[in-house]
C-alpha cells in the first residue's frame, strides 16, 4: 500500500513481514513460496510466524499512537525466546547482535529490533492508522508524525469520511 521507499537496515524485514497480510482483502501471502523462502520459514513454521506478524503489527500500531488491533502474544515474550549474540569484528572492533542459532526468523527479527534501538529508527517504523489497512511503513516525515502508509490512498479515505461527515 505504501507509496514510499522501505524501511532502513534490519527494519525492512520487519515491515516486509507484516505487510504479507492485506486486511483489507485477507489476502495472506506468508505461506506463499517465493515468502517461505525469503523468510526462511517453513509450512510447520507459519503458527508461529503469523503470531510473530501480528505481535509486531500491534507495536507499529502503538509507534503511531494507536490500540492494539486484537489481542496478540506481546512482542516482548515472543523476543525473549531469540538467541543472540554479540558478534565483534576483529579487523576494526564494531559489535552487533547477530542471531546465535543460524538465524531463524524470530532471531532476525530480534536483532533488526536492537539495531533499530541503537539507531534510532524503532519508533518511526508504524502502522497505518486505517482500521482496514495497519501496513507497516517508515516514518520518514520531518515530525515524525505521519498517520498513513500512504496519503494518496489511506489519508484521502480519511479525509473524505471527515469531509462527508461534517457535510451531511
Amino acid at each position: 500500500m505504501s507509496d514510499r521507499s522501505s524501511a532502513p537496515g534490519g527494519l525492512a524485514l520487519i515491515e516486509s513481514l507484516v505487510n504479507t497480510l492485506d486486511i483489507e482483502t485477507t489476502a495472506d501471502s506468508l505461506g506463499t513460496a517465493e515468502n517461505l523462502e525469503r523468510f526462511g520459514i517453513t509450512e510447520a513454521d507459519l503458527p508461529r510466524a503469523r503470531e510473530l506478524r501480528e505481535s509486531l503489527r500491534a507495536v507499529l500500531l502503538a509507534h503511531a499512537g494507536h490500540a492494539p488491533h486484537g489481542r496478540v502474544t506481546p512482542l516482548g515474550e515472543l523476543l525473549a525466546r531469540a538467541p543472540l549474540v554479540v558478534a565483534v569484528d576483529a579487523r576494526d572492533g564494531a559489535a552487533a547482535l547477530t542471531p546465535a542459532d543460524g538465524g531463524p526468523l524470530l532471531s532476525r527479527v530480534a536483532a533488526a529490533v536492537a539495531e533499530a534501538l541503537v539507531a534510532g529508527t524503532w519508533a518511526r517504523l508504524k502502522a497505518c492508522e486505517a482500521g482496514t489497512c495497519h501496513w507497516a511503513y517508515y516514518d520518514r516525515s520531518p515530525a515524525g508524525r505521519r498517520r498513513w502508509c500512504s496519503m494518496q490512498v489511506c489519508g484521502a479515505r480519511a479525509k473524505m469520511r471527515r469531509y462527508r461527515a461534517r457535510e451531511s
